[in-house]
């Protein structure tokens, strides 16, 4: 007999051999049905895998991240099937489970695929599905897995191989479809009710250009068909608030060939977005003890040598330039400019914490493939800061940058986020972290215990953290539901020693200060990229490029428009007139078109009467008055940073 625990801490005896789906029955018949994998003393396995040791279990549905994961995966598989049996022939590469859905990187021997097609796929896998077919898990030697993709002539499995030792090499079969596979799977097809193939696209083999070109399908997949329309409902709105789309159209931002992939041109429109957001930050800042530095955009390779940035980061930045025999980088991170700046000087623990921020610019060589409008370029300019503190001072210091982000949730009204506490690998220590294993530990339980004194909702991710420390990821969900990283918040007890950094502690001895690193606005191409997605291209009026637009019913009254325009400007809010020679109605719906919070719609009565129509963005008449109230109304609004 083995002992199970489970969740709750009830622990059951069963019989060596059972599974995660036989204890599931044991339970209840109703929680089985809704079993697609166990989660087996942290990882996740196969409903069907036989258990033979002491396990800690949770069993896995749809309500779980390792369910959806093993659902969609499966799901894959269910989809290369169907390839199978359309493209006999085919050979695939990896078919992993992503974010949202799955994709199968496949070969199609020269054979072309059309977006028609992917509906021919969509009935041959529910077809499939239908048929509840099994998925069998089975180990294979090493060599009988070499013979098999030899003879069936699959350079791409043979590939895998290579890489795979004895005893560790397991093939999963449903229906007619085997495959060289880790797993996990769900127990049969049936659970998969509904399906959508999204899109077809190219990939190369292994990432590298120099390989061939693979045919690569998505898809997505739902236990039910309510679900997939909700889900194919949210994807039309997210496809309405794409930032790239909205960007363009309300004069945000720009990219060109000639400047180059990922470095992005901001408009006058983006500018001011930019600049309030600054300012924003610049508030916050200077009421939280900050002082401002600026930094150059390149250094010396030594100063990056000291930071162990080389060779750590060196794929993400920029190539070197050779000036005057020195090797000079583009600025890919502030920090270790930050780093100089404290080490300027003799510092003393009564100068502590010393807090240095800047909107820095930074430089990173992204690889082509992953540029993606606003949210992955080259050229970024991020909210960065550097806490220099005691390791009594840490968990004040801490908790006040995580207060901060919350501040700064509420004024963009984000609701749902989460702290991503990432660790480190043990058994990586002096190859992807520094190897400070005491440090690490104390470092991580320091960070931990701040989350749970305040009361912040966080996970714990291993093997993530930053190679100098433990780091938490902020992610954030916009109002449609889609998950962002925001920023990173880290710990660092590396860099101090790295540079030599010190200050005179209360017993007049040297001491090196803990490093935080934070940027809770992140970067402005990421936050701007999500803000456009957020608010639907709707900025709140203190955020919105042109606050007020003054509509005249005609030329008659442009005197008059041009008259509250200026007392808009000596209230330093930004206002425009649309002076074009068209009908009201036109100038109204173009300038909903365009997202401005408020119009001033000025005729006949308004002008002898010296004040104001007032429509709101969305929502139509909101009544007249003088333009003295609507200017006091307005500024209230603004200061004080509302939402809609």
């Amino acid at each position: 007999m083995i002992k199970i625990t489970l969740p709750d801490g009830a622990v059951r005896e069963y019989a060596a051999g059972v599974t995660a789906l036989d204890i599931a029955k044991s339970i209840s018949e109703g929680l089985a049905r809704k079993v697609l994998a166990a989660s087996v003393n942290g990882q996740v396995w196969d409903a069907t895998r036989p258990i033979y040791e002491d396990a800690a279990l949770k069993l896995l549905t749809w309500d779980d991240d390792g369910g959806k994961s093993t659902f969609w995966h499966s799901s894959a598989h269910l989809m290369a099937e169907a390839v199978e049996d359309m493209f006999p022939g085919a050979k695939f590469w990896v078919g992993p489970a992503i974010d949202k859905g799955f994709y199968y990187d496949i070969d199609l021997g020269g054979r072309q695929i059309a977006e028609e097609d992917l509906r021919k796929l969509e009935k041959k896998m529910n077809e499939l599905a239908k048929q509840n077919n099994s998925y069998v898990r089975k180990a294979m030697p090493k060599a009988e897995a070499v013979k098999y993709f030899t003879e069936k002539g699959d350079e791409y499995k043979l590939d895998l191989l290579s890489n795979l030792t004895d005893g560790e090499i397991t093939f999963y079969t449903q229906g007619s479809f085997t495959d060289l596979c880790r797993g996990p799977h769900i127990p049969t097809t049936g659970p998969i009710k509904a399906i959508r193939l999204t899109n077809i696209a190219g990939a190369y083999w292994k990432n590298d250009a120099n390989n061939k070109m693979l045919t690569r399908i998505y898809g997505v997949t739902f236990p039910s068909q309510k679900e997939l329309d909700e889900y194919l409902q949210l994807l039309e709105e997210a496809k309405k608030r794409d930032h790239r789309k909205l960007g363009k159209e309300l004069g945000i931002f720009t990219m060109d060939d000639d400047v180059g992939p990922g470095l992005p041109l901001w408009l006058p429109n983006g500018t001011i977005i930019i600049e309030e957001l600054e300012k924003l930050a610049k508030e916050t800042e200077l009421k939280g003890g900050y002082k401002r530095v600026v930094t150059p955009h390149i250094a010396k390779e030594s100063m990056y040598l000291t930071s162990g940035h080389l060779p750590y980061y060196q794929d993400s930045m920029y190539p070197p330039m050779e000036l005057e025999g020195q090797k000079y980088y583009l600025k890919a991170m502030n920090c270790p400019h930050h780093h100089k700046i404290f080490a300027a000087e003799p510092r003393s623990y009564k100068e502590l914490p010393l807090r240095l921020a800047e909107y820095g610019t930074c430089y990173r060589y992204e690889q082509s493939g992953e540029l993606f409008g606003l949210m992955r370029v080259r050229c970024l300019h991020m909210n960065d800061a550097h806490i220099y503190c005691t390791r009594e001072q840490f968990a004040d210091e801490f908790r006040a940058v995580n207060d901060m982000y919350i501040k700064y949730f509420k004024i963009f009204g984000i609701d749902k986020y989460v702290m991503r506490l990432s660790l480190h690998e043990p058994s990586k220590l002096g190859q992807k972290y520094i190897n400070e294993p005491e440090l690490w530990l104390e470092t991580e339980e320091m960070v931990r215990q701040v989350l749970k004194e305040s009361n912040i909702p966080y996970v714990e991710v291993p093997d993530e953290g930053a190679f100098y420390g433990p780091k938490i990821d902020v992610q954030i969900w916009s109002t449609i539901g889609r998950e962002f990283t925001l920023a990173t918040n880290q710990v660092d007890f590396a860099q101090g020693r790295r540079f030599k950094l010190e200050f005179t502690n209360k017993d007049n001895s040297p001491e090196t200060p803990l490093i935080i690193h934070r940027a809770p606005l992140g970067t402005h191409e990421r936050f701007i990229g999500f803000l456009l997605e957020h608010y639907a291209g709707k900025f709140p009026a203190w955020l919105a490029p042109v606050q007020v637009k003054v509509l005249p019913i005609s030329d008659k009254f442009l005197p008059y428009a041009n008259s509250i325009l200026e007392s808009l400007k000596n209230a330093d809010i930004r206002g425009e007139v649309d002076d074009r020679n068209e009908k009201i109605g036109k100038k109204i719906r173009d300038t909903e078109l365009m997202r401005v919070p408020y119009m001033l719609v000025v005729g006949e009565k308004e002008m002898n009467e010296g004040k104001v129509a007032i429509r709101r963005q969305g929502k139509g008449d909101a009544g007249v008055k003088s333009i003295e109230e609507f200017i006091t109304e307005i500024s209230a609004e603004i200061k004080a940073r509302k939402g809609e």
